[in-house]
């Protein structure tokens, strides 16, 4: 009986250490949020995905297209904010605050980096080439080879075999989505009653755009 007895009190006294260490590890805990903007005007404007660390806890967040922040830290934390184009920031979140909750609005300043002009030649010296250029015998030969390479049927031929990069296929995309975001929720217009379209289409006909090329 008095066995149980020691159980009963030992398995009492360690639910209540456990309860203890809860409620202390949740009075440690703080919900941290507030706003990130750009200090360097008086605009005050908001940063979006700024970068928001927890120095040395391996977590964090980002901040939204408006500017907001939320997350949770512990007492004593830092806090740390980057962002491209702007200077690294730390926070020092006080361990003596009372209350669970803390709101902070974090001012940026930019970061800017100028380099320095790069010019490519290929020559050594400006002097250099315009000596090479002066003396360069420009021969019949090389006019035609030149008038070839710029001539439309060339240029032509060119654009339709090199691909699109990724930013023209970028801008090939955003482009369709903002003509589809424009027309939303109504009917596109339709170029058979547009005479622009029109007279694209008689002087394209008239020039023989529309004819088949022989097959040699």
């Amino acid at each position: 009986m008095k066995l149980r007895i020691f159980l009963f009190s030992l398995l009492t006294l360690f639910l209540a250490a456990q309860n203890a260490t809860a409620q202390d590890e949740d009075n440690n805990l703080v919900q941290f949020s507030g706003m990130v903007l750009d200090g360097t005007t008086d605009e005050l404007l908001p940063i979006p995905y700024t970068n928001i660390l927890v120095v040395g806890k391996g977590r964090g967040t980002y901040s939204e297209f408006s500017g907001f922040f939320s997350l949770v830290v512990e007492k004593g934390d830092t806090v740390r904010f980057s962002a491209i184009g702007y200077k690294t920031t730390d926070y020092f979140v006080s361990d003596t605050l009372t209350e669970n909750r803390y709101s902070l609005v974090q001012l940026m300043t930019r970061d800017d980096i100028n380099l320095p002009e790069a010019v490519v030649f290929p020559w050594p010296s400006r002097e250099h080439f315009k000596l090479e250029f002066l003396a360069m015998d420009v021969t019949s030969e090389m006019q035609q080879r030149a008038s070839a390479n710029v001539a439309e049927e060339a240029l032509a031929r060119m654009r339709s075999e090199v691909r699109a990069d990724g930013n023209e296929n970028a801008d090939y995309y955003l482009r369709q989505q903002a003509r589809k975001n424009y027309y939303i929720g109504q009917t596109p217009p339709m170029n058979i009653f547009n005479p622009i379209a029109w007279k694209q289409f008689f002087d394209t006909w008239k020039s023989g755009g529309f004819k088949k090329e022989k097959k040699k």
